[in-house]
């Protein structure tokens, strides 16, 4: 294995020269206990940057760890150390395009599990992205020399032990998480909300805490109290019950903030994030209506009856749903991927799939309406397939006869208002007429055509790119994702993006069902991690298979039987 004094010398051998040239550097080199490895060397500067691997020998204390939850968040503490040490350090452009570029994945404010790191019992690895320095397509081989050989020793530092206390309290922090996830089905709740938590974001387009903002109180009646296994030890919060709750109140009062914050709470917060004791159903899965989108061959009977002209709706398919049929799809395959709770807020749901009130069951008969209302399905949910629903509802009352809690929202404080819902609904009969012509079943299992998702496009096999959190490109398709909306990195989506791979090649066969194929692709990621959806190591983070299941649904080439 050669030496960083080898390497420098071949930059400056190779100074000036064609780019291509740079193909001469890629292999491993170390100083003293550093492995430098370049896996991939970029064909010019405007291509995506080279990937480069650091390693030092892992004398983190084991302790920080020595589970797999800890594990992941040390990595994910290290990776962010990594990130300021590249900011302290690297330079940044030296060249054309992307030269003396150095990243690492180091992600938002959710922890997530990510190739970007590596810590096990022989090292610690960061993995980066680096762009070679170029004048136009030529060799800056001296400016290459400072980005590999000075730069990147000086980053490696940060894979050492610093910083340990506040490393002790993040992995700590993200281990209570895990642990309030792990006790709600027990304590038969769906989500937790800690006292003091902060649930604004400082904007639209941050989720950063609101500065300034209402600290959350938790009204006495829904008040429990959960163990963790680090300080403070016990956690009191906001309890939110399984089966049906309504969340209600005035605009702009926080009732939106509330969900948004149990959407993303599938996932543990950083340290200072203000929702690190918020924790949700790890299978809660917020839907929405979706005008326009793909539906392929899926059963919205519960919801939407024959269509005019006697169209079924038990296989129902559709390259431009409308708002009711992409809602109803949308909640029938949440629940065939295994959702355990529903979250939904009117404000992005179709109004005519929510509600018919009972001056409208007056002027339009019920023969000539084919949707069942979700208002007369939520019981049902809840009672026959021990799926909860979460709703957001501040135009409708008629929910109040079939909620279990009624959770009211003002000046960003909630309060229970169940027992006053009740008498409301009691005193004030609307007169409105439940509208089911069948009993709720559990969605028919589907079997997706692997053959059906062709990653090919031109000459190549496999083409698989992501341009944002919300779009992937499959193939010759183009996956919009917007209405998934507990996706929250572009690496889960890139993630996204290969596990479609990894059904189509793997697990999707004759036999298979939809939710067989997604046990099988977790037992592959638990067994073999993220590494095994790719290859070359990219930078991936781990997604739910509710986000799989979404983004294989809405492929318009997909087949099912």
């Amino acid at each position: 294995m050669a030496s960083l004094e080898d390497l420098s010398r071949e930059l400056l051998r190779i100074d000036g020269r064609g780019y291509k040239a740079y193909k001469d550097i890629a292999g491993r080199w170390t100083e003293d206990e550093l492995v430098l490895s370049i896996d991939h060397v970029q064909s010019d500067p405007f291509a995506a940057p080279s990937r480069v691997r650091l390693r030092l020998p892992n004398r983190w204390p084991t302790d920080l760890w020595s589970t797999r939850t800890r594990r992941i968040a040390l990595e994910d503490f290290v990776a962010r150390r990594v990130a300021r040490a590249i900011r302290r350090e690297a330079a940044g452009r030296r060249g054309s395009g992307k030269s003396g570029r150095v990243a690492i994945d180091a992600g938002g404010q959710e922890v997530l599990e990510r190739t970007a790191l590596a810590i096990d019992g022989e090292g610690a690895e960061a993995r980066l992205e680096v762009g070679l320095p170029a004048a136009g397509r030529r060799i800056l081989g001296r400016e290459a020399e400072a980005v590999l050989c000075d730069e990147l020793p000086r980053i490696a530092a940060s894979l050492l032990p610093g910083e340990e206390e506040e490393a002790t309290a993040f992995v700590e922090s993200v281990e209570n998480h895990e642990t309030l996830r792990d006790q709600l089905r027990a304590r038969g709740l769906v989500a937790f909300v800690a006292d003091g938590a902060i649930l604004p974001r400082e904007s639209g387009v941050s989720e950063r805490p609101l500065r300034g903002a209402v600290a959350f109180r938790t009204p006495e009646a829904l008040r429990v109290e959960l163990a963790v296994p680090n300080p403070p030890y016990r956690i009191a919060g906001m309890g939110v019950p399984t089966g049906v709750t309504l969340v209600v109140g005035g605009g702009y009062h926080g009732k939106s903030t509330l969900l948004r914050a149990l959407q993303r709470a599938v996932h543990p917060h950083v340290p200072g994030d203000g929702r690190e004791a918020v924790a949700t159903d790890p299978d809660a899965v917020k839907v929405r209506a979706e005008d326009g989108r793909r539906v392929e061959r899926v059963d919205i009977s519960p919801f939407i009856g024959e269509l005019p002209g006697g169209r079924d709706t038990r296989a129902f398919s559709s390259d431009d749903a409308s708002g009711s049929t992409s809602q109803a799809a949308a909640i029938v395959e949440a629940i065939e991927a295994g959702a355990r709770a529903l979250l939904l807020d009117e404000d992005t749901c179709a109004t005519n799939f929510m509600i018919r009130d009972a001056r409208m069951q007056a002027l339009v008969a019920r023969e000539d309406e084919p949707i069942t209302p979700f208002v007369d399905r939520v019981r049902e949910l809840w009672e026959s397939l021990a799926v909860s629903t979460i709703l957001v509802m501040g135009g409708s009352g008629d929910y109040f006869e079939a909620a279990d809690t009624v959770i009211a929202m003002r000046g960003w404080e909630p309060d229970l208002v169940t027992e006053r819902a009740r008498e409301i609904a009691g005193a004030r009969d609307t007169g409105r007429r439940r509208e089911v012509a069948s009993p709720l079943a559990a969605p028919r299992r589907r079997c997706p055509d692997p053959r059906s998702l062709d990653p090919s496009r031109g000459r190549r096999d496999v083409k698989i790119d992501t341009r944002s959190v919300s779009e992937i490109g499959f193939g010759a398709e183009r996956l919009d994702l917007r209405a998934v909306e507990q996706l929250v990195d572009r690496s889960q989506t890139r993630a996204v993006g290969r596990a479609l791979l990894a059904l189509r090649e793997r697990h999707l066969g004759a036999a298979a069902t939809l939710a067989d194929a997604l046990d099988a692709l977790e037992a592959q990621l638990d067994a073999d991690g993220l590494e095994s959806l790719s290859r070359h190591w990219m930078d991936l983070a781990r997604p739910r298979r509710h986000e799989v299941a979404a983004a294989l649904n809405r492929l318009r080439s997909l087949r099912v039987s």
